[in-house]
């Protein structure tokens, strides 16, 4: 697939409006665009995670991988995301377990910190449960593996998240009734 931009002000979207991959003209405040627009969003963190956590070559892979979804999203019609669980939800749940192997097992939840990359990656992991929840809200049976890729996916920035605090050692520990 190609793909050429060469306008980037268009002024198609002054109006409230935008298109789909299809062609179709829709308003900017429906669901299907909050959650395009919640792919795009963790996109961007995800690049920032990317930033504290260098020699991570799947993060780039994840980026693809979301661009891949939104594209799915974009096209209502055509857009099929079986396999984005043959390349996105297998290939997790691997990258996961290579990640928890050095982990001690948690006896307290943890509190989102600890290192920049560590927030960083906390902050992908809320992003991915927020598209989740968008894309859950749809109501589409085709994009029942694309919400499986988005719970492993954060899944996946929690351990990250954990690797970047010394596997968990410089994790910050919810206190219950401190505060």
């Amino acid at each position: 697939m190609s793909v050429r931009l060469d306008r980037i002000v268009t002024r198609g979207g002054d109006q409230g409006m935008t298109s789909l991959g299809d062609g179709a003209r829709i308003r900017k405040d429906a669901p299907l665009i909050e959650a395009m627009g919640c792919v795009d969003e963790l996109n961007a963190v995800v690049g920032l995670v990317r930033l504290h956590c260098p020699g991570r070559d799947e993060l780039a892979r994840i980026q693809n991988l979301l661009f891949d979804l939104g594209a799915i999203l974009c096209i209502p019609e055509r857009g099929d995301d079986r396999k984005l669980v043959a390349r996105g939800v297998i290939w997790l749940d691997a990258e996961i377990i290579a990640l928890r192997e050095s982990q001690q097992p948690l006896t307290s939840f943890v509190l989102p910190g600890g290192s920049v990359g560590a927030s960083w990656a906390h902050m992908a992991r809320v992003v991915a449960r927020r598209i989740e929840r968008r894309v859950v809200a749809l109501d589409q049976p085709r994009l029942a593996s694309g919400v499986m890729f988005l719970n492993r996916l954060s899944d996946y920035f929690f351990v990250l998240a954990r690797h970047m605090n010394q596997d968990g050692k410089t994790d910050i520990l919810w206190q219950r009734g401190v505060g």
